[in-house]
Order: structure tokens, then sequence, then C-alpha cells
């Protein structure tokens, strides 16, 4: 198994390079949504109540669960978790752990080899946030888009400006990334463009494993 840590800013393309991966053949792990199922109030990773959701109601209110299911209110979780730096750090210091654990179990289960070729893609919108866990990546690929284009983008998916730019002050920076890289997919182009990079870079790491029709 060859294992791609994928990543990328806000409308950098990140997800279309995904999605074009998993068209040539590889097995897609989408660190968002292991990150909402960290946080499921029925999680079956856990005996009883899931503890990360327990932290969470406790540290940003017991009424962010629905009375009866006991599932969470995310939107509003959002609201209180990014309202400062310091209500995002407490909640990352609570469901990072967590995520992390999810994620390297998942790396080293078996079933992520069943893919032929046996590629594994993780999408990973915070890469600075697991750092610590890049020995488990045979490869880092970041794609990248100038500032003023991801906005435009941003935009013409319906995100306000101000939105964009805040979720961006939460990201890290192009430079980090690329020094993180080991390689870059320059996304100022169409996707017709993106997708010959995104072959480029298949042969290049993939070798003789050829792409899918």
């Amino acid at each position: 198994m060859h294992t791609t840590f994928l990543a990328g800013g806000i409308a950098s393309g990140k997800s279309t390079v995904a999605r074009l991966l998993h068209e040539r053949g590889a097995w897609l792990c989408d660190l968002d949504q292991v990150s909402r199922e960290v946080l499921e109030a029925n999680s079956p990773w856990y005996e009883g109540p899931n503890p990360v959701l327990e932290q969470v109601a406790d540290e940003f209110g017991r009424d962010l669960l629905d009375p009866e299911s006991g599932e969470l209110d995310r939107l509003s979780l959002a609201m209180r978790a990014f309202a400062s730096p310091e209500a995002t750090e407490r909640l990352e210091a609570i469901e990072m752990p967590a995520i992390k654990e999810r994620l390297a179990a998942i790396l080293t289960n078996s079933c992520c080899a069943a893919t032929e070729p046996a590629l594994t893609v993780v999408e990973v919108p915070l890469l600075d946030r697991i750092e610590d866990l890049l020995p488990l990546a045979d490869d880092v690929l970041v794609v990248t888009a100038p500032l003023a284009l991801r906005r435009e983008r941003a935009q013409g998916r319906g995100m306000d400006a101000a939105d964009f730019d805040r979720r961006v002050l939460h990201q890290p920076s192009d430079d980090y990334l690329r020094a993180h890289a080991t390689h870059v997919i320059d996304n100022t182009g169409d996707e017709a463009a993106l997708a010959r990079a995104v072959d480029e870079w298949w042969h290049e790491v993939m070798g003789g494993s050829d792409a899918a029709d």
C-alpha cells in the first residue's frame, strides 16, 4: 500500500484532485469525515457513551446534545468553538487525539491495500494539526493556487469573501505546505490542466500502475 497525504488551502482544488485520484483507482480517506465520526453519539468505536462527545459537551455546553438522540448540534458547536482562537484550541485539544488515533487505525488496516493499484489518499484539511502522523505517509501531495484566485473560486461557490479570509487565517500557510510537500501541483489553470498534472503525478509516484481509463 502506498499512502499519500493530500493537502491544500481552501478553494485550492484539493477536493477535485481527490476526486480525480479516486477515479484513477485510489481509495480515499477524508479526514473531515473522520472528525465528524469522532463526535457521533452512537460511535461504534466505543462501548457506551462516546467519551469525546461527552468532553465536548462538558466544555462547550450540555445543551449542544439533543435530549432524545444525544446527537450533537454541530452548527451551534461551530459558532461557539470558532468564536475565538482560544475556543478553537480547546476543541482541537479534545478531538484531535481521537482523530489521530482513528486515522492511524485506518491506515494500518489491511482494507486500505484492497485497491488496485494499492493507493490510499488521505484528504487532510489542516496538515499542521497532524504533523506527527507524517511518518505514516509515503508522500505529501500539496495543491496550491494564488490566494486571490482561491478567493474568487470560493466566492463563485457562494462563500462570503470575509468568511473566506477568516478561514484562511486558521489554515497553514502555503509556505508551510510547500515545506512539508514531496510533490506540489500548481492549480492555476482549468480542470483539464489539473487532470494532466494529476496523471503526471500518478505515473511518477505509482510507476507501472496505470491510471483507470
